[in-house]
């Protein structure tokens, strides 16, 4: 995935295996990609925080080479907390029981549960092109749902959305890539090629939408009862998000990320659309290391 990189299977619980690649030396730091990716999102920049960290880039449950189990009762084998725990597990087999966190897309949502799940491991936590989950759906309009409409496109019970996903593999991963994109030149043919391909496994699908079927039911309730219990982020934060993109223009990034907070909150957009890594990896790197 990266050059000097180390790739690894680690087995986290219930004969789950997460794939990772890690590098670099220094603070561990890992990093979490977004839909519809996998750890190749952070290729430009990686390389580049591993000379100041050892970074941790892993695959999360349901995508790329990691395990793709069914999505179970209440799709709770999707659930952020138990794909939060999932990395929780692998930070602590290259022994880290502390680290930063920084993810992108699904991979912030993870790593937001992860750091109201698990507080006193997270140092610092970057969250990139999100709004928190429960406040996202609470706001939705016709803007919103006409630009996220995938988001009540996949959570159709199964498997709908599976089927029409493998009858056209191709067009549907390129088009949503592509849409989602703002910056010309940001994908090479052979990172599309592999994005795309890493979806020909049906299971892998059906993974993606389980993780969306998770976000819209059984991730509510945990939202829920941790806003009922008076639980926040209790480490510094950082938000990113793409001045292009829909985020920045559909919600008050910062003001929703501080009202989950009870620590420093800090952001700004970036001149590009959703990829934050791939579009704009300069700001993205600067941004990450000014922070972190």
């Amino acid at each position: 995935m990266f050059e000097g990189f180390t790739s690894h299977a680690v087995a986290v619980s219930n004969g789950i295996e997460i794939a990772a690649w890690t590098g670099g030396s220094g603070p561990p730091l890992l990093l979490l990609h977004g839909y519809p990716q996998t750890s190749l999102c952070w290729r430009k920049i990686a390389p580049r925080l591993a000379e100041r960290f050892t970074v941790v880039a892993a695959d999360l449950r349901g995508y790329g080479r990691s395990s793709k189990p069914p999505g179970g009762l209440c799709h709770a084998a999707y659930s952020k907390r138990a794909m939060a725990a999932d990395q929780v597990a692998v930070m602590r087999f290259f022994g880290f029981d502390r680290f930063r966190l920084v993810g992108h897309d699904r991979g912030g949502r993870v790593a937001h549960r992860l750091a109201l799940d698990y507080p006193a491991a997270v140092e610092r936590l970057a969250v990139l092109d999100i709004a928190p989950t429960a406040d996202m759906y609470a706001a939705t309009d016709k803007a919103f749902a006409t630009a996220y409409y995938h988001w009540f496109f996949l959570i159709q019970p199964a498997d709908m959305p599976e089927r029409l996903i493998v009858n056209d593999t191709h067009h549907y991963m390129r088009h949503t890539l592509a849409s989602w994109c703002k910056t010309e030149g940001a994908f090479d043919e052979a990172t599309i090629r592999h994005y795309v391909e890493s979806w020909f496994d049906p299971a892998a699908v059906h993974a993606a939408c389980e993780d969306y079927r998770a976000a819209a039911t059984i991730d509510l309730e945990h939202d829920a009862a941790s806003r009922a219990a008076g639980d926040t982020l209790a480490m510094p934060l950082l938000a990113l998000w793409g001045g292009r993109g829909i985020v920045g223009k559909q919600f008050d990034v910062l003001g929703l990320w501080r009202a989950a907070s009870r620590s420093t909150v800090e952001g700004h957009a970036l001149d590009c659309g959703h990829f934050l890594p791939e579009e704009a990896p300069d700001g993205t790197l600067k941004a990450l290391l000014d922070f972190m």
